[in-house]
């Protein structure tokens, strides 16, 4: 059974007077353990499939199965529990908490999953640890590089053991040798067993991946082995 599966999914927006369709048909199928990069334009449909193997948004028509649960079933209930348990998600805004230090930040997903506080702390310390930032841990949003930032946000994402880490653009606001080193942070993490879909639009960002996948117009082009 694959971690996540698209079968034959479209996704169409109603814009009024017009219908938009982002995505066209597309099946595609990520294993556990895999690193796949979604590579594509602007407007290629990537922010559509993001949303959707994400469960922020559900199909138009076909289905997805996330970790054996068809989503299209799922009450909207349902579905957040499944996402913040299944799914890490790393943007590119990094989207901290501000005015809160890091260890706050990376904390917050267990506080929602009622994880005791105690647990809570230990588990995000060795989260933040485990990528280069106990040295780091009273410090706010503002205190930190770019690149630190990034990092407390990838240390958010993993701290509630996901089945898969969703990162969208995760180098676009990044200077390029901070974005580097976030690419081997997740080098690392593939390393250590960790499933990894990588939205991008940057040739050379997706080309650390194990496989590609290519969208243009809505649907998929091209599969390739990355050399």
């Amino acid at each position: 059974m694959s971690l996540l599966r698209l079968d034959r999914v479209s996704r169409t927006y109603d814009m009024g007077h017009v219908q938009v369709q982002a995505l066209r048909s597309v099946s595609m199928a990520v294993e556990a353990g895999e690193f796949v990069a979604i590579l594509g334009p602007s407007g290629s449909g990537k922010s559509t499939m993001m949303s959707i193997l994400g469960c922020l948004d559900r199909p138009s028509s076909g289905s997805y199965q996330l970790a054996g649960n068809d989503v299209g079933a799922l009450t909207d209930d349902a579905l957040a529990r499944v996402r913040s348990r299944t799914i890490g998600f790393v943007f590119q805004s990094y989207n901290l908490l501000p005015s809160t230090t890091a260890l706050d930040n990376v904390a917050a997903p267990l506080l929602y999953q009622g994880t005791a506080r105690r647990e809570r702390y230990r588990r995000a310390q060795a989260a933040l640890e485990r990528l280069g930032l106990g040295d780091r841990l009273g410090h706010e949003p503002t205190e930190l590089s770019g690149g630190e930032q990034q990092r407390v946000a990838i240390a958010r994402a993993i701290v509630t053991d996901p089945a898969v880490l969703l990162a969208d653009e995760p180098t676009g606001n990044l200077a390029v040798h901070q974005g580097l080193e976030v690419l081997q942070l997740f080098h690392e993490l593939h390393a250590s067993g960790r499933t990894i879909v990588l939205i991008t639009h940057n040739p050379d960002v997706g080309a650390v991946a194990g496989r590609q996948i290519h969208l243009l117009d809505g649907q998929v082009v091209e599969l390739e082995q990355a050399a």
